[in-house]
């Protein structure tokens, strides 16, 4: 196969010739620089490579062509290399235009003309790009196909599962030829969905998280009996402790039931997190931080649930529910929350046929000219509202308060007041839902006057509540009322039914109630729900596991 491409788009011959020059001049040895005159003409050679099968690595594109603008373009092309990294090429007067873009097209990053010293303003950017494509999986390599039922919820279970864990993946509907062809060579029927055959050609049938898993390659088994750090959830806080826990030498495994990134790894757009002045997705922070865990050698095992925490003497003892077990000095507890299940009349039976519990993102092309309805009045909530506003005709933004001032920041408040198409209904709430097979109504109610209105609808999206996951806790750890850890000072507020502080020592302030078990993040009571909180709270937590190590 020949050279990836790296290709760029000006309709300043002067400028077109620098980039390229400057291109090759540091990737010319593994890249193939293309550079095209306008959009059209990129578009046209893009096709081309398409044809060939080669890939395309980078695209670079001017703001300001006639004809067909630099946004314009990336649009275009993304339907021909979604994977390939975008750049927007962008004079100082334009950088609002070229922030825009980072939400209407995913823009990866803007560069600013002139970017001399390349050394200082050009390479550093492509080297980071690069590096995240060439990282990412390769569905042309390895195809991992579904065969299933657009409304069926097992088959929208399997693919959010690989959508969340980065596996790429092709949907073939059931009723389509090659659906149909394909159920017939396994020997099933449309009635057994979903298929799932895996790029080796194994074929599953209904397949749990773990046996998925293991197919496409993610580990489920502890590689040792014993570590220095276990650290339970994968999303920012898991990840962080993750990160600083292995790169300073500890033995590190870190568990996760289901994907990592939590519920900030299914964010369409984080814009306030430190270091991403021009807004990262929840995906790309995840992958990237996932990559960085494993490279100082974190062991991560994917589709793995704890379901028992035991004291055994100095050590740790984590049981898997498979009957699985592994020991540890110490664990991080950083589960993090779920959504709130909406209890609505007939909800729960759109679950994954309608009615989903976060962004699901990949549905969104699904939404592509509906009306969607999301729930929820904190920033997940209004991040979606953004998100599925380049798809749906009109997004619905329901909230049980006045407004969104209380519990959304402020950045996001005006994006959503400047996007026509995204609409606000305060004061309201979902009370049921109906349809066959799956959601085809809404019944909304006023939570002021009891008043009932029924929408057609078939596409609702929840971000409400936040529910820690710790019953599998009770009786070992103290936790609050409403589930969350109690950690440092908090613990004399423990209930009966939990273990008090047993040492005389006092607790670290992440410590639980039980000695070398932290808690960060989002599971711990009172913590701060933010992305940047909960990846401190994780850093911090392996600085307190040096400190109960060395007392030991």
């Amino acid at each position: 196969m020949s050279k990836p491409a790296i290709l760029t788009v000006d309709d300043d011959p002067g400028v077109s010739r620098a980039i390229a020059r400057d291109l090759r001049r540091r990737y010319g040895d593994r890249f193939r620089v293309l550079r095209a005159p306008s959009g059209e003409e990129a578009l046209e050679a893009l096709r081309e490579v398409k044809l060939r099968g080669e890939p395309l690595a980078v695209m670079i594109a001017d703001y300001r062509m006639p004809a067909m603008n630099g946004v314009q373009f990336l649009e275009a092309a993304m339907d021909l290399f979604p994977l390939a990294r975008r750049v927007l090429l962008t004079a100082y007067a334009d950088t609002g235009a070229a922030i825009d873009a980072i939400n209407v097209v995913d823009v990866d990053h803007y560069l600013l003309k002139p970017w001399s010293p390349p050394e200082e303003k050009l390479y550093p950017v492509l080297d980071m790009l690069l590096e995240l494509w060439e990282t990412a999986p390769d569905p042309g390599a390895a195809e991992t196909r579904i065969v299933g039922h657009r409304w069926s919820a097992p088959s929208f279970a399997v693919r959010e599962f690989l959508a969340r864990n980065l596996v790429p993946y092709r949907w073939i509907a059931a009723d389509e030829p090659e659906g149909a062809q394909l159920l017939e060579a396994a020997g099933v029927t449309a009635a057994d969905v979903p298929l799932v055959i895996t790029a080796d050609g194994k074929v599953l049938l209904a397949p749990t998280e773990t046996e998925l898993a293991e197919r496409v390659g993610l580990r489920t088994s502890p590689a040792a009996d014993f570590y220095d750090v276990a650290v339970i959830g994968a999303g920012p806080a898991g990840l962080g402790a993750a990160v600083y826990a292995a790169s300073e030498g500890l033995r590190t495994v870190l568990v996760e039931r289901s994907a990592t990134g939590g519920q900030a790894g299914q964010s369409s757009r984080i814009e306030n997190y430190l270091g991403f002045p021009d807004g990262v997705s929840g995906a790309q922070l995840t992958e990237r931080a996932r990559r960085q865990a494993a490279r100082f050698g974190t062991e991560i095992l994917s589709a793995t649930e704890v379901v028992a925490l035991d004291a055994a003497g100095a050590g740790r003892v984590l049981r898997f529910g498979g009957g699985a077990s592994i020991g540890a000095h110490t664990v991080v507890l950083a589960t993090g929350v779920s959504y709130r299940r909406l209890t609505g009349a007939n909800l729960d039976s759109f679950a994954g046929a309608g009615v989903f519990y976060g962004s699901a993102s990949f549905e969104a092309a699904g939404c592509r000219g509906d009306d969607v309805y999301i729930v929820g009045g904190a920033n997940s909530a209004a991040q979606a509202a953004v998100f599925f506003s380049r798809y749906a005709s009109r997004v619905h933004l329901l909230v049980r308060g006045a407004d969104l001032t209380h519990s959304t920041s402020h950045y996001l408040i005006q994006q959503i007041e400047a996007v026509p198409t995204i609409e606000v209904h305060p004061y309201t709430e979902v009370a049921a839902g109906d349809g066959e097979k799956h959601l085809q109504q809404l019944t909304l109610r006023d939570n002021r006057t009891g008043e009932p209105t029924t929408v057609d609808a078939s596409w609702l999206f929840v971000f409400i509540g936040a529910e820690p996951q710790t019953q599998w806790l009770d009786g070992v750890v103290a936790r609050d009322g409403r589930g969350f850890v109690l950690t440092g000072p908090d613990l004399p507020e423990a209930g009966s039914r939990s273990a008090r502080w047993p040492l005389v020592r006092a607790p670290y302030h992440l410590e639980t109630s039980v000695p070398g078990v932290f808690a960060a993040g989002d599971v711990r009571a009172e913590s701060v729900k933010r992305v940047a909180s909960a990846v401190g709270e994780g850093a911090m937590a392996i600085t307190l596991v040096h400190r109960y190590l060395e007392a030991q």
